[in-house]
């Protein structure tokens, strides 16, 4: 038996310092292609979050206390998806 590992590539237009609307398009496009393609991995350009180029952004304090905190909060709700999807498994 052969594993198959499927790889989507999420290219999306990002807005510059929109952490909100961009995180909220990179959960769309995560559930999409989970949903639609079965992805196991899903790649983003660099600098997602924050949208390219960001410039002036990085001098502000408010971006390193934002972007973490995202991720944080991102990190912990794939965890919760995991472990509801390895339990409809059994």
């Amino acid at each position: 038996m052969t594993a198959v590992l499927r790889l989507a590539l999420a290219q999306l237009n990002f807005c510059v310092g929109d952490i909100d609307g961009n995180t909220a398009m990179i959960v769309a496009a995560l559930a999409a292609a989970r949903a639609n393609d079965r992805a196991d991995v899903i790649a983003f350009p660099e600098l997602a979050i924050t949208g390219y180029p960001p410039e002036d952004l990085l001098f502000r304090p408010a971006l390193h206390e934002r972007v973490p905190l995202l991720l944080r909060q991102r990190e912990s709700e794939d965890r919760e998806t995991a472990d509801h999807a390895l339990h409809q498994g059994r």
